[in-house]
């Protein structure tokens, strides 16, 4: 009943034809069970369950199929897409057999630098605060201050503040300083399997999934100078094409906020790199009038599945299609 009338409401808001709303959906990772410093993340179960909703309430289309039609006024009422970012392992091992059992595809985002055995700056940061055993973190040194350490709150709120500080270093030093803050929290090497590798890849590929663009090592563009920033997005175009031997058609800005973390500049390096469509992270839905090298995502913030529709109908009733680019 409660699903009837979900799509009666889903019908004013996000109508078919020209007034359509696209809602395209943004993971990152799915974990196999519940992660203690992380509660909120999703995991194999609540991703399940967030499918079999989203199926009850949405239409899920392909991206390909979504933009085609959205630019021709001809999306379906309710109209939804799944994209994944970074390119995280177990988007193969558990997402993709979920997605698979339901009977719907998602698009892959990766940064290329870190296929093979690669570690973001983030995940070696998370996992020093995870496994130190001090009750106090002094990262004076490294100009990134001194934090409590004794309990799973306090290092929450370390990594966040941590991570706000070190995304938006310079590419070689970010990478200097999570290795720096690994080798004074904690002794216990970091994992070198959280990222996909090529064959992991082509299995998403194969398995009917759309693999785009995300750079090759995940940089703030706007920190960058012109030159690195277009050569971090060709390489890693280029990289997905070599290993896949198809054309990369979609592109993902890492980090994704507009004017914060990529500009206009980089949205028409995008499109002059041959991709046909980027995606930030700004959160809303797209529409006719949306800068379709700007589409704007929303990311799912709670596992109560209760939640789930309602957050989905709040972000189409909250949209902005209009993208501020300085």
């Amino acid at each position: 009943m409660i699903h009837s009338l979900y799509r009666c409401i889903g019908n004013l808001i996000s109508p078919q034809g020209k007034e359509a709303q696209l809602s395209i959906l943004i993971y990152h990772k799915v974990l196999a069970e519940i992660d203690i410093l992380f509660p909120g993340e999703v995991t194999a179960n609540s991703f399940n369950k967030q499918l079999i909703e989203l199926k009850k309430v949405f239409n899920i289309l392909p991206l390909e199929e979504a933009l085609y039609r959205l630019t021709r006024d001809t999306l379906p009422a309710r109209a939804a897409c799944i994209t994944f970012d970074d390119g995280y392992a177990d988007n193969a091992t558990i997402a993709l057999p979920i997605i698979q059992e339901h009977g719907l595809t998602a698009s892959f985002f990766i940064a290329t630098a870190y296929l093979n055995g690669g570690r973001m700056f983030n995940d070696t940061i998370i996992h020093a605060i995870r496994h130190s055993q001090e009750p106090l973190a002094d990262l004076s040194k490294l100009q990134l201050g001194r934090y409590n350490l004794d309990s799973l709150e306090s290092k929450r709120q370390a990594i966040s503040s941590i991570l706000k500080i070190v995304k938006y270093m310079p590419l070689g030093e970010r990478e200097s300083v999570a290795a720096e803050v690994l080798s004074i929290l904690t002794d216990i090497p970091a994992s070198n399997n959280l990222m996909m590798n090529t064959s992991q890849l082509k299995q998403l590929r194969d398995a009917g999934m759309t693999i785009g663009g995300h750079t090759s090592h995940h940089p703030i563009l706007k920190q960058q100078s012109h030159k690195e920033a277009i050569q971090e997005i060709a390489e890693g175009k280029e990289e997905l094409e070599r290993i896949l031997g198809d054309k990369i058609r979609y592109f993902a800005y890492p980090n994704g906020l507009p004017g914060v973390d990529y500009c206009e500049q980089h949205a028409n390096m995008v499109r002059s790199l041959g991709f046909e469509a980027a995606l930030s992270t700004r959160w809303g839905t797209a529409n006719r009038l949306s800068d379709i090298f700007q589409l704007p995502r929303f990311t799912p913030y709670s596992n109560n599945i209760i939640k789930f529709t309602p957050m989905l109908f709040k972000n189409i009733v909250n949209r902005n299609s209009s993208i501020n680019l300085k």
